[in-house]
C-alpha cells in the first residue's frame, strides 16, 4: 500500500482555474516526502466551528526554549536546549529523553489566526481561530416583489 502515487499532474488545472496557483503549489509540496521528520509529535485538532489547536509533545523544554512564529500563512515552531550545566556535575549514562533542537512548520489556511499558546505538563498548546472578514461573510439579499418595482416599458420605434 505505501506505493501509491505521489505525483499528481496539475497542468491541466492551471490551465482552466485562475487564482488557485498557490493551492496546487501547496498541494505538490505536500506530496512530496517530509524527509521522514516525527520529532516532536504532535496532534492537529478541531475545537470548534473556526478554532482548532495543534499540540506538540515537546517534554524537557522550557518556554524560553521555544519559539512560536505565524508569518505568510505559516506557523513555524521551534525548539532549541539551553546548554545545561548539570552535564558538569554528573555522567548521563543513557539518554532516553530527546533534547535536540527541532523546527515544525504548518501550513495555515487564509484567515487562520494564532489565537495564543500555553506549555502544561510537556505539551505545547497552540490555539488557533479562523476569522472570516465581514465582507466574505453570507449576506441576506433582500426580495422586492414585481408590484414595488416601478416597471417601465420601452416602445420600440417600427422601422
Amino acid at each position: 500500500m505505501e506505493n501509491i502515487m505521489r505525483h499528481v499532474d496539475f497542468a491541466p488545472l492551471y490551465r482552466s482555474t485562475v487564482g488557485f496557483d498557490r493551492l496546487f503549489s501547496l498541494l505538490d509540496s505536500q506530496t512530496l516526502a517530509d524527509n521522514g521528520q516525527t520529532y516532536p509529535p504532535y496532534n492537529i485538532e478541531r475545537t470548534g466551528e473556526n478554532a482548532y489547536r495543534v499540540t506538540l509533545a515537546v517534554a524537557g523544554f522550557g518556554d524560553e526554549e521555544l519559539s512560536i512564529e505565524a508569518r505568510e500563512n505559516v506557523l513555524t515552531v521551534k525548539g532549541e536546549k539551553a546548554e545545561s550545566q548539570e552535564s558538569e556535575t554528573f555522567e548521563t549514562l543513557y539518554r532516553g529523553i530527546a533534547g535536540r533542537a527541532f523546527e515544525r512548520r504548518f501550513q495555515l489556511a487564509e484567515y487562520v489566526e494564532v489565537k495564543g499558546a500555553a506549555l502544561k505538563n510537556g505539551l505545547l498548546h497552540i490555539d488557533l481561530v479562523r476569522v472570516i472578514p465581514e465582507a466574505m461573510k453570507p449576506r441576506r439579499i433582500a426580495i422586492t416583489t414585481a408590484d414595488n418595482v416601478n416597471e417601465k416599458q420601452i416602445e420600440a420605434n417600427a422601422a
